[in-house]
């Protein structure tokens, strides 16, 4: 069975704890993360988790769930064409 096909069976839905403790399920793949920011793919569009001392915990890529622990300050969704432009200002920040 394709990895995609499972995944997109899956709801997708978010579980924050006291700001704490995020769960979120439907996820396609982490795009890419630190301390302060996660930017996920999920199965309703990309994903971007800030705050601060981010940690993965755990990542199910079977099943497509992600757990994330830190104090978590926004969690917004974007076009894609806003997510081209988010990481193309990461990559800007590294880089100079």
């Amino acid at each position: 069975m394709d990895k995609d096909n499972s995944i997109n069976n899956y709801n997708h839905s978010i579980s924050l704890l006291e700001r704490k403790n995020l769960v979120i399920t439907g996820v396609k793949k982490i795009e890419n993360f630190d301390n302060n920011q996660f930017i996920l793919e999920t199965i309703m569009g990309f994903m971007i988790v800030k705050g601060e001392g981010l940690e993965l915990v755990k990542l199910d890529t079977l099943s497509g769930n992600v757990s994330i622990k830190g104090l978590v300050n926004s969690i917004n969704y974007v076009e894609e064409s806003s997510k081209k432009e988010k990481e193309e200002s990461i990559f800007s920040r590294l880089f100079k």
